[in-house]
Formats: structure tokens, sequence, C-alpha cells
């Protein structure tokens, strides 16, 4: 899926599931700053509406 290349070639040799599971981690990891970022967005954005 959405991969560095480095990351690509890994779960290429790691095999199908165990890939599936390395993608699910990188989606796992790169869930949570975006979360934080999205809540101070909606923070600032309540803030100034008044």
């Amino acid at each position: 899926m959405a991969q560095c290349s480095i990351c690509t070639k890994t779960a290429g040799q790691i095999g199908e599931e165990a890939g599936r599971g390395f993608n699910a981690g990188i989606l796992y990891l790169a869930a949570m700053p975006f979360g934080i970022a999205g809540y101070i967005a909606y923070k600032w954005w309540k803030n100034e509406k008044g």
C-alpha cells in the first residue's frame, strides 16, 4: 500500500500474512499523530469560531 521503498522491500520479503501485519502496524503508528493534529485543529477552530 502506501509505504516507503525500504518498507515495501521488507514487507515483500517477510511473506504475505506478515506483510499485512506490517502494513497494519504502519497505519496504527500513523494514526496517533493525525489524531493529535486533528484534535488540536478542532480545538483551535472551535476557539476561533466563538
